[in-house]
């Protein structure tokens, strides 16, 4: 096996998302994706790792979304079943969530996403893609 080949064998699927969860570099780790709330960086400020080929286009939003969804149907269930409540209740507590939560999870799961994409070569991320 020469060192290309085992080189393109290196990547971790899940320490890259891991990684990119914590808004970091897939490839290094210490470097940060995310030069503003969503906007990734052309490169890693510590490795050098080129971060630009990244496609997440709309599925981090559909993770976040789906997520949250699952969170906040469990509370409104559990709130249902364990208390007496009133849909005045639902409407100040669950709609603030509703909106707040995927704004703070996006970034972590935009980052995941990059972190997967980065991991399995996809999008002229790693070494030849060029000739695919």
């Amino acid at each position: 096996m020469n060192d290309q080949t085992k080189a393109l064998d290196d990547r971790s699927v899940g320490l890259a998302m891991w990684r990119g969860t914590l808004c970091r570099c897939p490839h290094c780790g210490e470097g940060r994706m995310f030069r503003s709330y969503l906007k990734v960086a052309d490169q890693c400020d510590a490795c050098g790792e080129e971060l630009k080929h990244h496609r997440a286009d709309d599925f981090p939003p559909y993770i976040a979304i789906t997520i949250v969804g699952h969170i906040i149907v469990f509370l409104m269930l559990h709130m249902d079943m364990t208390y007496e409540v009133s849909p005045l209740t639902y409407m100040v507590s669950m709609i603030p969530l509703a909106i707040v939560l995927p704004l703070l999870i996006l970034p972590s799961v935009k980052g995941a996403i990059v972190g997967l994409q980065w991991a399995n070569r996809m999008y002229e991320f790693g070494p030849g893609a060029e000739n695919r």
